[in-house]
């Protein structure tokens, strides 16, 4: 019995979904995601590093954080990857048919960025895809044959407003608005005399409007935090950091998409149409855009692949159209290879990927077995916090019984990384508080979350840990802050039997209150 596109379409979504949702449910949070769950606990109408959609999605599929889990603080990536393969389906099906459709839909399931990054794991990409691919499927409405034009004012509007809330998931979601204003300028002129068009930009700009009254207030504190990490004026020509930009680009969204991808642009600029020029122009613009900048920006400074994300999946439309147009007709369907080769590398990599976070399936050389125990494996970044918060917890009972710490003795760092991560693992099930001690460009939002939390009192003490993957002894930050350091307990970390990484614990007595140190706060 062969099934038709639309039953393999439906196991697709069903498949991933349980697939995604069991990795979801075992496997510990990144320190970003983990970062990200106070943007739900401390909600705001903007943050240091991000927009606020993300925050109020966690909010809202965690009823709040009533449900706090690593499973409920993932749900809305679940639910909207499962949304996105029909969007990206549909999108297709626009462009050609629903063979196409379906093309784009498992090359879409294919790529890491999409699957993992925005499939399983939490982060601003998660809210900024929908809203990208649902852009996206009006623009390709609003460019196609037969729709009149009262439907391309309905529809430029609708754009208008799904991109501004694109935007205020993620700021590089401007690049829809880059190649829509890009098309019109080249190919529909005669656009830039609607109402519509101006009354779509603002509504766009509306949507922002928290976020540039959060930034006022907070003497434009994210706006300039992002600005940093663009500025190409700091450094020289870097060669390594393009290297690293572009070979992230190609694994993060599956090398083998990436070479689809890239054939595609190639047939699409020697004039080889397989699509109306309409939508090959449109993707291109939407998807080229910030590829290239990205591209330009890490000639000089570091750069992070996952941001070209977005403009991928707009690619992938292309790859899925000139698979459609250049595979041959059989009598009855079947996946073509290279699409089956890019689902097949995708499965290898989940699950490399989750046995090496879980087991140590591939052991990584260390430098200094001790105090950098696991410093070169980066997959311990998603590992023994749960251990970790376990332990600690018999570690400060036997300190709460000795007399030598308090229950209200709180937990402090000078990074948002691991600050988080206590936080959630180690403060959150004891009741105990985290406060960030240090300076506001390494604290991010914790400068007012300890803010929030009352701040540091002098005379207080405090717990300070640190793992070997990053190991910093407080006296190399703290010094002078507090009347002394005392060095107690190591938590060892294990993973298969083995050692995997170590926790070290200092107890701060005594803070002095040093100027220098205490977060203030940022107007």
């Amino acid at each position: 019995m062969h099934l038709s596109i639309r039953q393999i379409l439906f196991s697709l979504v069903i498949f991933s979904f349980l697939l995604r949702a069991f990795l979801a449910y075992w496997l510990e949070l990144g320190n970003d995601e983990v970062y990200y769950w106070t943007y739900a606990l401390f909600p705001d109408w903007s943050h240091y590093d991000h927009p606020p959609m993300l925050g109020w999605v966690m909010q809202l599929f965690s009823l709040n954080l009533l449900f706090d889990s690593e499973f409920a603080l993932r749900l809305s990536s679940l639910v909207f990857f499962a949304i996105n393969t029909g969007l990206i389906f549909m999108a297709g099906k626009i462009i050609r048919d629903e063979k196409t459709g379906l093309y784009a839909a498992l090359l879409y399931n294919a790529s890491i960025y999409a699957t993992v990054i925005t499939g399983i794991f939490i982060l601003p990409d998660t809210p900024q895809n929908l809203f990208w691919l649902i852009a996206l499927v009006i623009m390709l409405k609003l460019v196609s044959d037969g729709v009149t034009q009262q439907q391309q004012n309905r529809l430029m509007l609708l754009f208008g407003l799904v991109t501004g809330l694109g935007m205020i998931s993620k700021y590089t979601s401007v690049f829809l608005w880059v190649g829509l204003l890009g098309y019109i300028l080249l190919y529909r002129k005669a656009w830039l005399k609607r109402v519509s068009l101006y009354v779509a930009l603002l509504i766009s700009a509306f949507c922002g409007l928290p976020v540039i009254i959060w930034n006022v207030q907070h003497d434009f504190a994210s706006f300039a935090y992002q600005g940093s990490r663009v500025n190409i004026f700091e450094s020289g020509l870097r060669p390594d950091y393009f290297a690293t930009e572009l070979i992230g680009q190609i694994f993060y969204n599956n090398p083998i998409n990436w070479v689809l991808i890239l054939l595609a642009v190639i047939a699409v600029v020697r004039q080889k149409q397989f699509l109306p020029a309409s939508y090959q122009r449109l993707l291109l613009l939407v998807g080229l855009p910030s590829i290239l900048l990205f591209l330009l920006f890490a000639l000089f400074r570091p750069t992070l692949p996952h941001w070209t994300g977005p403009a991928y999946n707009t690619l992938i439309l292309l790859a899925a159209a000139r698979i459609r147009q250049t595979t041959r007709p059989v009598p009855s369907f079947r996946i073509p290879p290279a699409i089956m080769s890019s689902l097949a590398f995708l499965i290898f990599i989940l699950l490399l990927g989750s046995l090496q976070i879980k087991t140590g399936l591939i052991p990584i050389r260390e430098d200094n077995p001790y105090h950098r125990l696991g410093k070169n494996d980066l997959t311990l970044d998603m590992y023994g916090w749960r251990a970790l918060g376990k332990q600690f917890e018999a570690v400060r009972n036997k300190h709460l019984e000795a007399g030598t710490m308090q229950s209200a003795d709180a937990i402090v760092a000078a990074n948002w990384f691991p600050l988080a991560n206590l936080d959630y693992y180690v403060a959150r099930p004891l009741g105990m508080k985290v406060l960030g001690l240090g300076r506001p460009e390494r604290l991010h939002k914790y400068v007012w979350i300890t803010e929030a939390r009352g701040g540091l009192k002098a005379g207080d003490d405090y717990w300070f840990l640190t793992d070997s993957r990053d190991y910093t002894h407080p006296g190399q930050v703290y010094a002078g802050a507090f009347d002394s350091i005392v060095a107690t307990d190591t938590i060892t970390i294990t993973r298969s039997g083995k050692p995997a990484k170590r926790v070290f614990l200092f107890l701060l007595r005594d803070f002095k209150g040093s100027p220098d140190l205490t977060p203030k706060g940022m107007k």
